[in-house]
């Protein structure tokens, strides 16, 4: 036997362990008691009661006093929503809420899928099977001074470097499949505000945010340790969404905090200040009108 075979079977028999300890390990055999609170966390994570915030993240921004009551609504027709699917990622919405309720700089009111179940209380009420002083009366609800609108724009690289054993796999047939990838994911999203009371846009941020994805044995399981099932807390793709909007978050807010009214002379929504000849806005009739002599 040649040197080089004498090699590859003085290795085998180490491959052959470093596979079936992975697949022992990951196989649930291993399994430890589950702990509350151990889970991984995201950017946003914590609770929310009212003003108060539970482990909220020391990096998001916080108001001593609520700017007024926010909705908050998703395009779920728009291309960024259904690319979301791809990594089996729901609405952006419950992470939006808490991590604004913990910021304590909006109260959230419900415009979202609830509604409906508010409505049947209404109903319920109106129908006359509520019991007396259940105090659902007309006149209760609290409306939504600003609505708030999310995007995300995704950019995924994945690079070639290697887990380092990827060298052995001509020789061992074995070793190249645990071998896995390193994965640049990447992130930008867009918080848009608007007053709903004008249909004037307040405010809007962009934040984004980048991370390095060792997908270490990606070649043996296909899709890596966190791409089962996964949710914005326990994969690469959903972490760095919540990262980017709480540095969109972050950046609206800060804005806000020095907020000044954009003002058009004249009243905002009277015409603008831009004329054209022949209209009948005030900046067109000045357009018109004859230059005064001097």
């Amino acid at each position: 036997m040649d040197k080089k075979h004498l090699a590859a079977e003085t290795l085998r028999p180490w491959g052959t362990a470093v596979l079936a300890g992975a697949t022992l390990a990951l196989g649930g055999c291993l399994a430890t008691t589950p702990e509350i609170g151990g889970g991984t966390k995201s950017a946003v994570s914590g609770a929310a009661g009212g003003a108060t915030a539970e482990n909220a993240n020391s990096q998001l921004e916080r108001c001593d006093q609520s700017l007024g009551t926010l909705g908050i609504v998703e395009d779920q027709s728009a291309a960024w929503y259904q690319y979301l699917r791809n990594y089996k990622l729901g609405s952006t919405v419950p992470v939006l809420r808490m991590m604004i309720q913990q910021s304590n700089c909006f109260v959230i009111v419900e415009r979202g899928a609830a509604m409906a179940n508010m409505n049947m209380e209404r109903q319920l009420q109106q129908s006359g099977e509520m019991r007396a002083g259940s105090n659902f009366q007309r006149g209760q609800m609290v409306a939504a001074d600003y609505t708030m609108s999310p995007s995300i724009n995704f950019n995924q690289n994945t690079g070639g470097a290697t887990a380092g054993l990827a060298g052995l796999s001509g020789r061992l047939g074995l070793l190249g499949t645990v071998a896995g990838g390193m994965k640049t994911n990447e992130a930008s999203t867009t918080l848009i505000m608007i007053d709903n009371r004008s249909g004037v846009q307040l405010a809007a941020a962009e934040g984004s945010a980048r991370n390095m994805d060792f997908n270490v044995f990606g070649g043996l399981f296909g899709g890596g340790l966190g791409g089962g099932g996964g949710g914005y807390s326990n994969t690469p793709e959903g972490k760095i969404i919540v990262t980017a909007f709480a540095d969109s978050y972050n950046q609206l807010v800060r804005a806000v905090r020095n907020y000044r009214a954009q003002t058009v002379r004249g009243g905002l929504g009277t015409g603008g200040t831009l004329g054209v000849s022949g209209g009948s806005t005030p900046a067109s009739k000045q357009v018109d009108a004859p230059a005064k002599r001097k």
